[in-house]
Order: structure tokens, then sequence, then C-alpha cells
């Protein structure tokens, strides 16, 4: 059956060209590279219009085209270079591609294709800049000569990383080290076989690397604040768990300030979130470009891979523990605070017991009063009922021969039996609710 036959998912033909949208630049060697990445104003969250602008009116100095109206890329000749443009969920990235070397390594000639006023309208900050410089060595030894004979004065000893990548293609060199004019530097001697779409992989991962490691980087200032907050609270959530061992503590007020920690803790989790994950998505885009790139040791120094495990690694660890111990600080305040809610319940429940009990005890001593009433009011009632008897029966004794004592003898126990059964059938219908 043709594919032409069943309609297309409204987004089929977008989503299956994503994944060639962004090829890999080409560079021969010699050449050079510069790249920018600016963190944007508004976040993740912003529409992208102020950075499609500010790229437009790079591309109008230049007479180059624009691109479309909602390009997230666009990629192009701008003067003597080759102009990537990328825009990403927090940064977006300038990077310039051009042929041959400049007349002294890493002197950022190339970025004079970004005019500083321009850059001064950048809709962000800075996150990071990169100066690449793209060499040819026929074979390992001139390489490794090359770097000890001249290209390594160029990085700092201290942090100089350096290895084979690519089984060979070509050898990788820097210092992750902000240099003259802030720029971070890479050198990259590859071999006449590498061609230049290889090349540009290199180059891209290595710019990616640095990219998202500065990135990533990010929440390491947010950790250490983080860290100091969660001691804080953490200590002064050991002096209310304390506190609760005591039975003549106030559980109602130790009860609002841990609801009150809870929701500090869940505020500082919120604000912290999208930091926290997103250095953890770019962490882990920072070790795959490594390893990628296939490293071998180049004679005793240190690779990219050993750089970021003594040096970069750590800095990860203390974000991750930091947002480890958010985390745990909120579970532990949340079962502290259900635990007291308990204790407060438990009590409520017990006092609640003990009026129900006061309660019962006055309606049965009320019952007994009541009962205790009732037949006071049958001899009251009935000593005034046999008396207005007695007035209207005692004619009717004299005629019969009674005498007022007898009549009076015989008329009481007819009133009160009268006057008690009166009473207890008006008390079952009141019972009834009648």
């Amino acid at each position: 059956m043709p594919s032409h036959a069943i309609a297309d998912l409204p987004d089929r033909a977008a989503l299956s060209n994503e994944l060639h949208a962004r090829p890999f630049p080409e560079l021969k060697a010699p050449g050079r590279a510069a790249h920018v990445a600016i963190m944007a104003d508004g976040g993740p969250n912003r529409d992208g219009e102020a950075e499609r602008d500010h790229l437009r009116a790079l591309l109008d100095r230049f007479g180059a085209q624009h691109p479309a109206p909602d390009a997230n890329h666009w990629s192009g000749p701008l003067g003597r270079a080759f102009l990537k443009w990328e825009r990403h969920t927090e940064f977006m990235t300038y990077t310039l591609f051009a042929e041959g070397l400049g007349d002294r390594p890493f002197e950022g000639e190339l970025f004079a294709h970004f005019p500083t006023d321009w850059l001064q309208q950048a809709p962000g900050r800075l996150l990071t800049s990169c100066l690449v410089r793209v060499e040819v060595a026929t074979d390992d030894q001139e390489a490794k000569a090359r770097v000890k004979n001249g290209l390594s004065t160029h990085f700092a000893a201290e942090s100089f990383s350096k290895s084979h990548v690519l089984d060979s293609a070509a050898t990788v060199m820097s210092d992750f080290r902000m240099q003259e004019g802030g720029h971070i530097r890479f050198a990259v001697l590859a071999r006449p076989s590498t061609g230049p779409r290889r090349i540009g992989r290199i180059v891209q991962r290595l710019l990616e690397i640095e990219t998202y490691k500065s990135a990533s980087m990010l929440a390491l200032p947010v950790a250490r604040d983080v860290s100091g907050k969660v001691g804080q609270l953490d200590r002064e959530l050991s002096d209310l768990v304390r506190g609760m061992s005591a039975q003549d503590g106030d559980d109602a007020a130790a009860l609002d300030r841990l609801l009150s920690m809870s929701a500090d803790i869940e505020a500082l989790g919120a604000d912290t979130a999208f930091r926290f994950g997103a250095r953890g998505a770019y962490a882990a885009i920072v070790n795959q470009r490594i390893e990628v790139l296939r490293e071998t040791r180049i004679g005793g120094g240190q690779t990219f891979a050993e750089f970021m495990m003594r040096r970069y690694e750590p800095a990860m660890r203390t974000c991750e523990s930091a947002e480890r111990r958010l985390v745990d600080l909120a579970l532990r305040t949340e079962r502290a605070a259900n635990l007291l809610r308990t204790r407060v319940d438990v009590n409520l429940a017990r006092q609640n017991a003990k009026l129900l009990e006061s309660m019962n005890s006055r309606a049965a001593l009320q019952l007994r009063l009541q009962e205790t009433v009732e037949g006071l009011s049958i001899v009251a009632i009935s000593y005034y009922a046999v008396g207005l008897a007695a007035y209207f029966f005692t004619p009717f004794g004299e005629m019969a021969g009674l005498g007022k004592a007898w009549l009076l003898a015989l008329i009481a126990p007819v009133v009160v039996a009268g006057v008690w059964f009166a009473l207890r059938r008006m008390r079952k219908r009141l019972e009834k609710g009648e």
C-alpha cells in the first residue's frame, strides 16, 4: 500500500527532519574557529524572537540571507567565514569557521566578525567563548613534537590536557582556562587523511564540551547556597524532633513550625528544580561528548576525561549532594510533621474521650435530678389536685354520709395515680420526639 494513502501525523515531517536539521560543520586544516555562547534573558520559557532579531542584526551587517521566521538554527557564509547559529533551551551559540591561521596562535582576530556594539546588544549574558586552532600533523610523533615545542606554551601547565582522538585521526589539547580576552583555547592537530567533515565534528564536540560544562557549572553556586540553607533548616528540624520527645511541649506550635519549614523547603525545591535538572542533563552531554572522542593518552599527560574526573566531577557531585540533601530534608520534615500530627490527633482524641465521659456523667446526674424532680412534681401536683377535688366531691360525700377525712382518703390514691400516669405518658412522648 503506498504511504501517501494514509494521512500523516501533523508533525511527522518536522520531527523526521529535526534529526538532520543541524549537520556538523566542515573545516579544512589549517583553520580556525571562534565560538560564543550567550545565556539568554527570560530563561527556558522565552519566545526566542529577541535572539532571532540579534542574529538578523548581525546578518544585515554582512548582507547575509535571513533565517526562517521561527528558526532555531541557521548556518551560512558570513564575510570570509562560515557562521553556525543555534538556539538551545537556555542559551544560544554563534560559531565562526574560517580557513587558514592567523599571524599568532589564538590572537582572536576571527572575533572581529562579532562587532563590539552588536555583542553589547545581545539579549543575555556571556556564558563562554572559545578559540580553536586547527593545524596539520603528519603522524602522532609530529603531533607530540608540535605540542612539546610550541603549542603547550599557550596553555596553563597545571591543567593542560591532551590526547589522540578518533583512532589518532587528530590530537586535541586544552587547559579549559580563560586566557587573554576571556577565551577558552583549544588546539587540534589533524592528520592529512582526516577530512573537513571529520575535523568539523571534532571541533564541534570540543566546543560542546566547553559550552555544556559551563552551563552545568551554573548549578554550583546554587548548590552552595542551598547547602547553607539546608544545613540551617536541618539543625532546626533536629531541635524540633528532639523537642517532640518532651511530654510538656507545645505540640500545636511545633506542628505549625514544621508546616512552615515544609513550605520553605518546597519553595526552595521549586526555585532550584530547573537548575539542578538542567545540570544533570548538561553533565550527561559533557560525558557523552568526551566518550565519543575515543581518547588515547599521549605520554604521561592527562586526557580530557581525566581532567573532568579530577576538576569537573567534584563540582557535579557537590550539586548532586545538595540536591539529595534537599530532597532528604523534605522527606524527613514530612515524616516529622506526620508523627507530630498523629500525636496531636491522639491527644485530641483523648481529650474528646474525657469530654464525652464528663458529658455522660453530667447526663446521668441530670437524669437522676429529673427523676427526683418528677417525684416531687407528682407530690406537689397531687396535693393541689386532691384539694381541688375535695371541694367538688365534699357535697356528694355528705349526702352519702362520708366525712371529709374519709372522702380525702378515697380521692387521694386515684388523683396520685392519675397524675403519675399523665406525667409518665408526657415523658414518653417527649422522648419519642412527638
